[in-house]
């Protein structure tokens, strides 16, 4: 993402979403597939509408957050992760997609 000049951002988190119109995996492929390497990664948070505690409490969004929880996911990402490890996790989920193509 393009940082505003003079700022730099946190980079505590990756996330992606992957778009059913747009490739031909879900979150959920690609999860289980990293997570065959012994690569951890995670959905995307889950909207505190869809939380137990907050069910049957008003809901004043759109969807988008459900959509976003539905096609997002968090990326490995650490302070520690080497320029390899980083490489390996984006050529194992590049490789995902292409062999679902």
């Amino acid at each position: 993402m393009p940082e505003p000049k003079g700022l730099l951002a946190t980079r505590w988190l990756t996330a992606v979403t992957f778009d059913p119109e747009l490739v031909p995996v879900t979150r959920e492929d690609v999860r289980l597939m990293l997570l065959e390497h012994e690569i951890e990664s995670r959905p995307l948070w889950k909207p505190m509408h869809l939380q137990p505690l907050y069910q049957g409490s008003p809901y004043h969004g759109s969807g988008f957050d459900e959509k976003l929880f539905k096609q997002g996911l968090c990326l490995p990402s650490c302070s520690s992760m080497t320029i390899e490890q980083q490489n390996e996790v984006i050529e194992l989920v590049l490789d995902c997609i292409a062999k679902r193509k």
